[in-house]
């Protein structure tokens, strides 16, 4: 299921609409499967009494697996990681909604993590460090997350770049005094992630210190 349309705000894109990579199922499946083999191996080599009290056992192992697969197919068709022109937003919840928005202009580093299988699998852990409350979210299973991570650092250096642009002689809106440090960080994340040229940068600094 895709994210609502009517979720946006006015204007809004969205840039990437993603549920879990398949590896999400690969626990309810792996349970599913032993308890199918188990049964077997009951069948093969028990009879009598044994039979029919191991068989009672591993198909309720087998109705238990096969619930816990369904659960997470309706688990992951209702969660989405979403990439807007504005926001990150991360939705979960089959009857009820447990909702992420981190706006692109708080994000201050984005992270990955991944094994060695995941890495084969092409799926893994995305970190995001933000400002504000949500400080840092971790949200896992996600596709080709050096893709996603790639294109998040796009759009925030289209963002800044466009209000950049549309200020007063392309001056960054910085407000004053007691949040000049984090100013000052955010104009050299700028700068090193190309956004910024030196010149711009330095010109920046010199209106944010009063030079």
């Amino acid at each position: 299921m895709p994210y609502p349309q009517k979720m946006l705000n006015d204007n809004e894109t969205v840039a990437v609409d993603l549920h879990p990579h398949w590896w999400y199922f690969s626990e309810p499946v792996l349970a599913v499967v032993g308890s199918i083999v188990l049964a077997i191996v009951v069948f093969v080599l028990t009879d009598g009494d044994a039979q029919r009290w191991l068989g009672f056992v591993t198909l309720g192992l087998i109705v238990v697996s096969a619930i816990w697969l369904i659960t997470r197919y309706l688990k992951w068709g209702t969660t989405n990681f979403v990439i807007t022109s504005d926001r990150v937003i991360y939705r979960s919840g089959v009857v009820s909604k447990r909702g992420i928005e981190i706006p692109l202009e708080r994000v201050n580093n984005v992270m990955i993590s991944q094994t060695v299988v995941e890495r084969l699998l092409r799926t893994g852990d995305l970190m995001i460090e933000s400002g504000g409350e949500t400080g840092q979210q971790r949200f896992t299973d996600i596709r080709e997350p050096d893709r996603v991570k790639n294109l998040m650092h796009a759009m925030i250096n289209e963002n800044e770049r466009n209000v950049f642009r549309g200020t007063e002689g392309g001056m960054m809106p910085f407000g004053g005094g007691s949040d000049v440090a984090s100013q000052l960080e955010k104009l050299e994340g700028m700068r090193d992630r190309g956004t910024l040229s030196p010149a711009e940068f330095d010109a920046q600094k010199r209106r944010l210190l009063g030079g």
